[in-house]
């Protein structure tokens, strides 16, 4: 077996599909560079980014599945669960070599846990986009922490993109350590340094606006007054939000 190593990119997995079968190789594991653990005994091939190499493998999936079945592979990717890349390419090669279409073909384990895993990264997008909290801060930024499961922060920069257009604001998955930054005109993604006061992005209480509070406090109270505790139902409640997310919840703090 050979382990093909990559930049642990969607593109760079791209490229290690185009590596595979320009090489040949008949058994692989594919493995991300930050998780690969050297080996002298061990056979491995570093596969590079390379753009030309990516955009052939996605052209050739493109005139095999629909464009649905793209979107699945590329969430389940984000999913980052162990094996997923391996999963990824048994999808990809079940394609290249069938006649007809497989994104429907649920006997075969692969596209199964391709489509099964999409839909778990859909739900959490979903969820993110309705959890996700802003603080102003002193500079008129909108930063808001969160902790996704998945990697899903690339699927929902469009819908906050769309929805807060004309705000300047920043969303940190303190998870994966990094970010994404609407700057009035595009979205980019970012890094950050985090001083030990902070505590890696999660206490910016001395960089909020002096209104934050306030907003916040308003914020809780209005919860407070539509609540109808004779309809509480801690357990439907907690299957719409669950708990993880609470902690990101100004509304939850008066609980």
């Amino acid at each position: 077996m050979v382990t093909i190593v990559y930049d642990g990119t969607f593109e760079g997995w791209l490229s290690c599909v185009f590596d595979i079968y320009e090489y040949k190789y008949p058994d692989v594991d594919i493995v991300n560079k930050e998780k690969y653990q050297t080996n002298v005994f061990n056979n491995h091939h570093e596969s590079f980014y390379d753009n030309e190499k990516a955009a052939r493998v996605w052209k050739g999936l493109n005139s095999r599945v629909s464009k649905t079945a793209l979107r699945h592979l590329y969430k389940a990717f984000l999913s980052e669960e162990k094996g997923i890349e391996n999963v990824l390419l048994r999808y990809v090669q079940y394609a290249f070599k069938s006649r007809s279409c497989v994104e429907h073909d649920f006997t075969n384990n692969s596209v199964l846990k391709v489509v099964q895993t999409a839909k778990k990264v859909d739900r959490e997008k979903h969820r993110m986009e309705a959890f996700v909290r802003f603080q102003l801060t002193k500079d008129n930024l909108y930063y808001a922490l969160c902790q996704p499961d998945f990697n899903v922060l690339p699927l929902i920069e469009k819908h906050f993109k769309t929805r807060y257009a004309d705000q300047r604001w920043l969303i940190y998955d303190s998870t994966r350590r990094y970010g994404i930054y609407y700057n009035l005109t595009s979205v980019e993604t970012i890094e950050m340094t985090f001083d030990d006061a902070s505590n890696d992005g999660k206490n910016i209480g001395i960089l909020c606006d002096e209104k934050e509070a306030l907003y916040q406090q308003l914020w809780q109270q209005y919860f407070k007054s539509v609540n109808i505790g004779a309809r509480k139902n801690t357990r439907l409640h907690i299957q719409h939000m669950p708990k993880r997310y609470w902690k990101f919840l100004p509304e939850k703090q008066m609980f």
